[in-house]
């Protein structure tokens, strides 16, 4: 192969992982886990350099055996993460962007990020134990009441979800069962946790002091869609 071209080609390999990276987590941190330090996290089962190498890359491709990413805050159009990290084994490059064997990330969605899909008044905090609480005004019969509901954080179909097992109007306990079955579904949290890349699956979600913490996972996942050109 002509030097110059093969220089090109390994030079435009490692401006798409760089570019591709840059693109996703921003402001983020790449470290190599063999460094010091502390353990670098891992998806179950899996060591790092356990993966093997494939045997058909293309000379525009490039392949890590595992890849990891920290970052305090990752901010998306639609959403803010807090204490983000992610371990991904298997990545490779190519016309895909970069694409991941298997993947693991943890990271904190905060209570005002949930809160915003409720209501503009809605007020997410932790409750007692593993429970969540939620406190809006809704208005009823053309009176306005303060209502506070709390439950326990639970996964269903791949998201965050929150159902009152109890509401408080502020009133006898005979009004809080008249009006609680009516307001129930304006305290309901039902959060899908947006801006990872695609086949990540919501598998456990936690109550914190400043927030959910989620911890997703998958398989051939996506990390980067390829810039159009």
């Amino acid at each position: 192969m002509n030097p110059r071209l093969r220089d090109g080609l390994l030079g435009a390999a490692v401006a798409v992982l760089v570019l591709a990276l840059a693109g996703w987590t921003v402001l983020w941190s790449i470290s190599d886990p063999a460094g010091g330090g502390a353990a670098a996290p891992t998806t179950p089962g899996s060591t790092p350099g356990s993966a093997e190498p494939p045997t058909d890359l293309a000379p525009a491709e490039m392949w890590l055996d595992d890849l990891v990413l920290d970052a305090g805050t990752v901010t998306l159009p639609d959403t803010t993460l807090h204490d983000v990290t992610a371990s991904a084994q298997g990545v490779r490059t190519g016309p895909d962007g970069l694409v991941a064997t298997a993947m693991v990330v943890d990271a904190t969605v905060p209570f005002d990020v949930v809160a915003e899909q409720i209501g503009e008044d809605a007020v997410v905090r932790p409750g007692d134990g593993s429970e969540a609480v939620v406190e809006r005004d809704v208005e009823v019969g053309g009176r306005s009441f303060h209502v506070v509901a709390s439950g326990s954080v639970e996964v269903v179909d791949g998201r965050l979800v929150v159902e009152p097992s109890t509401v408080d109007v502020g009133g006898p306990s005979f009004l809080a069962g008249l009006i609680g079955s009516v307001v129930r579904g304006l305290v309901t949290i039902e959060h899908e946790v947006e801006g990872l890349p695609e086949g990540l699956v919501l598998q456990e979600v936690v109550v914190q002091d400043d927030g959910f913490r989620a911890s997703l996972s998958g398989d051939d996942v996506r990390i980067v869609f390829p810039a159009v050109p």
